[in-house]
C-alpha cells in the first residue's frame, strides 16, 4: 500500500480492520478447537462406561452419524421471528440438548428405513410409508411412468469446451483499491469473477428438478391434495441445491436480453426476459405437463464488508391445469468470505408456500451458528385451512428432503425418524465440473449447436460475445466484450426512460408484476424476429 501511493491513515485503518478480522477468527477457532476437546474427552469417558463397550452416550448421535461425511459448517447465528420460535403449537424449533442413542440400535433402524423410503425419480411406480392426517387423506408417494417411455432421447453435452488461454488470477484487493471513490455501479469486474451462464440462465437453473413438479400435477389428477403440495414444497428447495461451492457470478443481462430453453425430454418450455434495468428485473414463464410457472424477480442487497446479503422481491406462482395455484417467495441469502477465506453462501429465512385450496406449506431454512454441526437444514409443516398439522417436512437444501407423519420441530435430521419417505434428492455432481462447479444440468443451459443458432432470436444469452469467450477459455477476448458490453449497460437507463417496453412481457396495472403475453414460440417456429434489436451488436454512444 505504501509503494501504492496510498496515505497513512488508510493504510493504519486497513491494519485496524485486518486485526480486528483475524481476532475474530482465531477466537472462532479456539472455540472449535475446545468443542473438540469436549467432545472427544465425552466419548471416551461414556465409552469406558458402557456395557462391553456397545453404548456411546451423548457424544455421538445420529445426527453426527449422517452428517459426519461432509465436513463442513457455517457461521452464523439464529434470529428468526414469526410462529417457528414458539415451542407449541406445532411450530418448528432446533433443540441443542444432548441426545442419547444406542449404536447397534442406529444400524438396525438406518437399514430399515432405508427400505422403506421412495425414490424421487421421473419413472416407475413405488408406494411409501402412509401419512395419517387429520383429514384421513392417505398420503401414499407414487411416482410417475411415462406411458409407453414416449419421451424423446435427446443427447446433450457433458462438459465445458476445454480453454484455450491459461487463465490469470486478479486480486479482489487491487480492484477494491482501485475502486476507492468511484459510483460501485460503474466498476467493471473482469470475467475473471463470472460464469458462463446469465442470470437468465441462471433462473432456469432452479428447473433441474422440474419433474416434481409433473409429480405433484399426477397426485392432484388422483385427488391426492396432500402429496401435491408436499411436491411442490421439495421443488422450491430443490433450486437452491446447485448454489454450493458456486464461487463465480453469473453474467448480469442487458436490457431486452432473452433466454428460452425447449426440453421435450423433460416435457418442459421455459423463457425469460430482462424487462427493466433499473430496478434490474427478470420476468419468466415456463411450461411443464399439467402446469404453468410464472414469476418476476429483483433483489435487495446489503453489503458488510466481509459479506451479502441478498433479500429476493417477487412472488413465484405455480398453477396446474384443474385450477389449483401455489405462490411463495424466496428466502435470504448470504454470501460469506469475500475478501479473506473461502467463498460460500447459506440460504436462511421463512419460505411461505400459499394454495388457493385446502393446504399451505411453512418451511424454516435455519440460519446456522459457528459451531453447528447440521447445516443447511430445512424443516417445515403443511397445514389445512383450520391449522390442523398433516405432514412434516425435514432435510437439506443441498442433499434431500423427506416427509414423515412425526413432528420433525425436536430432530435434526431425517435419519431420527422412524419411517420418513423421500420426498426428492439430488443428483450426483457432474465429473467435469470445472473451476465453476457446474452441475451436469448447468453445463447444458449454454449449450450452442447450428441447428438451435437458427433458430434463436438476436437477444438469446448463447448469442452473448463476451460470455460465449468466457465458456471458451478465451479471456482476452471475453474481457474486451464485457468492457465493451458494459458501455452499452449504462446506455439502459436512458432506453428506459425513453419508453423502452419488453417485447414478451407486459406489466399488470394493478400489482406491477410482468405476465408473458404470448408469440415467442410462435414467432421461433416462423423464424420471424421482427422488432427484436440486435443487442450484442455494435453500437453508437451518441
Amino acid at each position: 500500500m505504501h509503494q501504492d501511493g496510498l496515505n497513512e491513515s488508510l493504510i493504519q485503518d486497513c491494519e485496524q480492520i485486518m486485526l480486528s478480522e483475524f481476532s475474530s477468527y482465531r477466537k472462532q477457532l479456539k472455540l472449535r478447537y475446545d468443542d473438540h476437546l469436549s467432545l472427544f474427552g465425552s466419548s471416551r469417558h461414556h465409552f469406558e462406561e458402557g456395557k462391553d463397550g456397545n453404548i456411546i452416550q451423548g457424544a455421538l448421535t445420529k445426527n453426527e452419524f449422517s452428517s459426519s461425511r461432509h465436513g463442513n459448517f457455517s457461521e452464523y447465528s439464529t434470529t428468526e421471528s414469526d410462529e417457528f420460535e414458539k415451542q407449541d403449537g406445532g411450530e418448528l424449533t432446533c433443540e441443542e440438548g444432548s441426545t442419547f442413542f444406542d449404536a447397534a440400535d442406529y444400524f438396525t433402524e438406518s437399514n430399515s428405513r432405508s427400505s422403506t423410503m421412495s425414490a424421487s425419480t421421473d419413472c416407475g411406480v413405488h408406494s411409501a410409508t402412509n401419512i395419517d392426517n387429520p383429514g384421513g387423506q392417505e398420503v401414499v408417494d407414487i411416482q410417475i411412468q411415462d406411458s409407453n417411455n414416449m419421451l424423446p432421447e435427446i443427447k446433450r453435452r457433458s462438459k465445458l469446451p476445454e480453454p484455450t488461454e491459461k487463465e490469470k488470477g486478479i486480486s479482489l484487493w487491487s480492484i477494491i483499491k482501485d475502486s476507492v471513490g468511484k459510483d460501485l455501479t460503474r466498476v467493471c469486474l473482469p470475467v475473471y469473477f463470472n460464469e458462463p451462464l446469465s442470470s437468465l440462465q441462471k433462473c432456469f437453473e432452479d428447473f433441474e428438478y422440474s419433474y416434481l413438479l409433473d409429480q405433484a400435477y399426477e397426485y392432484g389428477k388422483v385427488g391426492n391434495s396432500l402429496m401435491r403440495i408436499l411436491k411442490v414444497a421439495a421443488f422450491a428447495i430443490s433450486g437452491y441445491a446447485s448454489s454450493v461451492a458456486r464461487p463465480c457470478k453469473p453474467f448480469n443481462p442487458l436490457l431486452g436480453e432473452t433466454y428460452e430453453a425447449d426440453f421435450p425430454d423433460r416435457r418442459i418450455r421455459f423463457f425469460a426476459e430482462k424487462v427493466s434495468h433499473h430496478p434490474m428485473l427478470i420476468a419468466c414463464h415456463s411450461e411443464g405437463k399439467g402446469w404453468k410457472f410464472w414469476g418476476d424477480s429483483n433483489v435487495k442487497s446489503k453489503f458488510w464488508g466481509q459479506s451479502i446479503q441478498v433479500d429476493p422481491v417477487g412472488v413465484l406462482t405455480v398453477e396446474f391445469d384443474d385450477g389449483e395455484i401455489f405462490k411463495w417467495s424466496k428466502v435470504t441469502t448470504t454470501i460469506n468470505n469475500l475478501i479473506l477465506g473461502k467463498l460460500y453462501c447459506n440460504h436462511h429465512g421463512i419460505m411461505h408456500i400459499k394454495g388457493n385450496r385446502q393446504y399451505s406449506c411453512k418451511l424454516k431454512f435455519k440460519e446456522p451458528s459457528l459451531l453447528d454441526r447440521n447445516p443447511h437444514l430445512v424443516q417445515g409443516f403443511v397445514e389445512d385451512n383450520d391449522g390442523k398439522k398433516a405432514s412434516f417436512l425435514i432435510g437439506k437444501w443441498d442433499e434431500s428432503m423427506y416427509y414423515s407423519n412425526l413432528d420433525t420441530s425436536k430432530v435434526k435430521s431425517a435419519d431420527q425418524l422412524q419411517g420418513a419417505s423421500l420426498l426428492w434428492e439430488k443428483n450426483k455432481p457432474s465429473p467435469n465440473p470445472t473451476r465453476y462447479n457446474l452441475s451436469s444440468f448447468a453445463i447444458t443451459l449454454n449449450e450452442l449447436t447450428p441447428e438451435l443458432q437458427e433458430k434463436l432470436p438476436p437477444t438469446d444469452s448463447r448469442l452473448r460475445p463476451d460470455q460465449r469467450h468466457l465458456e471458451n477459455g478465451e479471456y482476452e477476448k471475453a474481457n474486451a466484450e464485457k468492457l465493451r458490453l458494459e458501455r452499452r449497460q449504462r446506455m439502459s437507463t436512458k432506453l428506459q426512460d425513453n419508453g423502452w417496453k419488453p417485447r414478451w412481457f407486459e406489466q399488470d396495472a394493478e400489482d406491477g408484476t410482468y405476465h408473458y403475453k404470448g408469440g415467442y414460440w410462435e414467432a421461433r417456429d416462423q423464424g420471424r424476429w421482427d422488432g427484436c434489436l440486435n443487442i450484442f451488436g455494435e453500437f453508437s454512444e451518441t
